[in-house]
């Protein structure tokens, strides 16, 4: 597979992701909520302090440190992906691995920068953040993340005859996320799914010992 696709891949899922993110930013306000097919699919803007899917870690210095891991992931992807696509690996496993880097950056951009060039989202007052204000919200590295997709398939209660939970509300799926989740969510989980026909076995002639190695693929 050749590099510029990849390069084209991942510009496009970043951009996508931060059209949508500055969207959402500007012209909601925290917790509000528009339907955009029936009520299972809805845009609900929070702001994310954490990790994916409102994971948190460790209040600001988490925050720190989580965005510090963010930023070396970015940077070992990049020679990672470099190295991948010149040995020739399969071009499927070449397209998850930039779909979870390109997760990855679009998620480092808000926390690197979103602090500066917002201002808070006061959930009280109930107005939209403005972007470039004389002042934002926060400093370098410590900006929150832009969640909006809900997908509450299942919107119901629990019997009543049911042990523990009976007569409580459940959603399905509850979790609010952005296209950079999205897209690191499907990067992993189709590796998983597809591993054995990224990496093909071979046999070693030491001590019949069984390994794998990379299948190339067409590019």
């Amino acid at each position: 597979m050749k590099g510029i696709k990849i390069i084209f891949l991942i510009a496009l899922i970043v951009i996508a992701d931060q059209v949508l993110k500055i969207y959402i930013k500007t012209h909601y306000h925290i917790g509000e909520s528009h339907n955009v097919l029936g009520n299972w699919f809805k845009l609900y803007f929070i702001e994310n302090e954490g990790m994916a899917y409102g994971w948190k870690f460790g209040g600001q210095w988490g925050k720190m440190l989580l965005t510090g891991f963010r930023m070396a992931a970015v940077i070992f992807g990049i020679f990672y992906i470099r190295n991948i696509i010149r040995k020739k690996f399969h071009p499927g496993f070449i397209f998850c691995v930039a779909l979870i880097f390109a997760g990855a950056l679009g998620n480092l951009i808000d926390s690197m920068f979103y602090g500066l060039i917002f201002e808070y989202s006061n959930p009280a007052t109930g107005n939209v953040a403005a972007i470039f204000p004389d002042h934002g919200y926060a400093g370098f590295l410590h900006g929150n993340v832009v969640d909006m997709l809900y997908f509450p398939i299942i919107d119901s209660t629990f019997p009543g005859w049911m042990p523990i939970w009976g007569g409580e509300d459940f959603i399905f799926f509850s979790p609010i996320f952005n296209l950079a989740d999205a897209s690191i969510s499907v990067g992993i989980i189709s590796i998983l799914v597809f591993q054995k026909k990224f990496f093909k076995p071979s046999e070693t002639a030491k001590d019949g010992v069984s390994e794998t190695t990379p299948d190339k693929g067409k590019a």
